[in-house]
C-alpha cells in the first residue's frame, strides 16, 4: 500500500467551518478517511497550535485540540529524531526550502512515502522521490 503523507494545512481545513473554505473541508475530511496516510510530530504540533491560537476564527480548546491529535495519531506518526532533522537541514539546503518544510519531505521520505499532501509546498514538485500534490487543486486525483 502507497502512504501519503499528509501536512498540517489539511489538518486544519478539515475543521474549518469558515464558508469560504467549503470545498476545502469537504475534501480534507473526505481525505482523512483514508487509511494510508501518514504524518509526523511536526504535524502534530503544527495543527495543535493553530487550531488553538487565540487570533483564530473559532478557535478550539484545548481539550478539543488533544482529542484531535489523539485522533489523528491513528495513522503512522514519523517521531522527530536527530536523523530526521539532518536530513531536514539537508533539504533545506538543497532545495532552497523553509526547514520546515524540509522536515515535512524528510519525515515523509523516512516514513517511505512518496507522496506529501499539501497546499502550501510546490504542486507536483519532486523533492528526490517524494512529490507534493495539492490535494485542493484537483482533489479528484489525489
Amino acid at each position: 500500500m502507497t502512504v501519503r503523507f499528509v501536512d498540517t494545512n489539511v489538518l486544519l481545513y478539515a475543521i474549518s467551518t469558515d464558508p469560504a473554505e467549503a470545498l476545502k473541508a469537504a475534501s480534507a475530511r473526505e481525505l482523512l478517511r483514508a487509511a494510508d496516510l501518514a504524518l509526523s510530530i511536526q504535524v502534530l504540533q503544527e495543527f495543535y497550535v493553530q487550531a488553538t491560537r487565540a487570533t483564530r476564527d473559532r478557535r478550539l480548546t484545548h481539550e478539543q485540540a488533544a482529542s484531535l491529535v489523539e485522533a489523528f495519531a491513528r495513522f503512522p506518526v514519523q517521531e522527530l529524531t536527530l536523523s530526521v532533522v539532518r536530513a531536514a537541514l539537508r533539504a533545506s539546503e538543497r532545495w532552497g526550502l523553509s526547514y520546515w518544510d524540509g522536515a515535512i519531505i524528510e519525515a515523509a521520505r523516512t516514513l517511505g512515502c512518496r507522496t506529501v499532501l499539501s497546499e502550501d509546498l510546490a504542486d507536483t514538485q519532486d523533492y528526490g522521490g517524494v512529490t507534493v500534490v495539492n490535494p485542493f487543486a484537483q482533489p479528484d486525483q489525489i
